[in-house]
């Protein structure tokens, strides 16, 4: 029988990586589920919601994790967490192995085959394993939401006998999943929106959502999309155009929400000091981007403070504090991605080394660093 063991997240992660709902399905494939005790609470799911669906509860998960096949985190297990788990074991979370190099080297000796859930690739059948874009979509939502409460008047018009409250504008920078749930949000509060974003596509998705798309259009713009979907880096010379168009956008905006990231670099910086300073007093800037070092030159990562009036807001992991939708979300790609691999009849798990999935998202096995993304840049151990 595969033995799933889910050890708690750390003190600053609320959600956790099993629901009852996903361990009920790992349970009726023939999979023997452990949790540690408590580790759901902070994502409203209790121990007995867990046992009722026929979960193990532990007590000392270090006796349960060195006898795991499978174990599921949301980040990477600290070290304390990875002695106890048995060579062999596959391991699925999110690993930021492009930040870590020492961490999946730990891994890679401890003999784990750790898989991280952020390089799934971005084909047709991934999309319900997709863990950026399930947690990236409860972010731009949470976004919105945070600015609204922060700032100081009304988020759509009103039409009073005193007089008229004119709606807010809401600038959003950067149109993927994140970029677009914030669009919606915004709309549904009865703000006026705008958008950029250097692919293409993001214009027809910004108005499909009744925003406004404002962008620099020109060849290089047309050409600003990786096979992938990702936005590619883009030259100095536009960057240059863009960054005074946005300028003069958001002298006039009251809430800017940025979301521009590039897989494995620094967050590229949009918004300048003199930016900032251009906005109307009680205006709001909520960088998404702020845990890889922001898109505001200002952010200052985990922190909400002012400057000239503005309200930046570096907050990091905004998924984590809607953590019972997360939780609940991030199960069910876990659960989708390990599915194909447990073989029913025999009890065991049968990865398919092969699979695109599996190897676009495996970072070690048998000891060795293997990932390509890695190894390419001479970190193979």
């Amino acid at each position: 029988m595969i033995l799933i063991v889910v050890p708690s997240e750390g003190k600053d992660e609320k959600r956790v990586a099993l629901s009852p709902e996903t361990a009920k399905k790992f349970i009726a494939r023939g999979c023997d589920v452990v949790i540690e005790k408590g580790a759901g609470l902070r994502s409203d799911m209790s121990d007995a919601d867990f046992e009722e669906a026929g979960a193990r509860i532990s007590s000392n998960i270090a006796q349960d994790l060195a006898k795991a096949d499978i174990v599921l985190g949301v980040n990477c297990p600290a070290s304390d967490i990875l002695k106890f788990i048995k060579k062999g074991a596959a391991l699925a979370a999110t690993l930021n192995p492009t930040d870590d190099l020492d961490k999946m080297n730990e891994l890679a000796k401890a003999g784990l085959s750790a898989f991280a859930m952020e390089f799934m690739p971005r084909i047709t059948r991934a999309q319900s394993m997709d863990v950026l874009s399930s947690q990236s979509n409860l972010s731009g939502y949470k976004a919105v939401i945070d600015a609204a409460a922060q700032f100081n008047r009304a988020m759509p018009m009103m039409m009073t006998a005193a007089g008229t409250v004119p709606p807010a504008r809401v600038f959003v920078m950067g149109a993927g999943v994140a970029g677009l749930q914030a669009i919606a949000t915004a709309r549904r509060l009865g703000a006026i929106v705008t958008a950029t974003d250097v692919r293409p596509a993001a214009k027809e998705q910004v108005e499909s959502l009744a925003g406004k798309f404002i962008a620099v259009e020109d060849e290089e713009f047309k050409q600003a999309e990786t096979s992938g979907g990702y936005a590619k880096e883009m030259s100095n010379d536009y960057k240059k155009k863009q960054a005074e168009l946005v300028a003069k956008h958001m002298t006039k905006q009251d809430m800017v929400i940025t979301t521009a990231l590039i897989p494995g670099r620094p967050a590229p910086k949009l918004i300048s000091k003199a930016m900032v300073e251009s906005m109307p007093r009680g205006a709001v800037i909520v960088d998404l981007a702020a845990e890889r070092g922001g898109n505001c030159e200002l952010t200052k990562p985990g922190e909400i403070y002012q400057h000239n009036g503005v309200t930046i807001m570096g907050k990091e992991n905004l998924a984590g504090e809607l953590s019972a939708n997360a939780s609940s979300l991030y199960a069910r790609n876990l659960l989708a991605f390990l599915t194909p691999f447990i073989d029913e009849e025999s009890q065991k798990l049968a990865i398919d080394w092969e699979d695109e999935l599996v190897v676009g998202t495996l970072i070690c096995h048998e000891g060795k660093i293997v990932h390509e993304r890695l190894t390419s840049a001479g970190d193979k151990k």
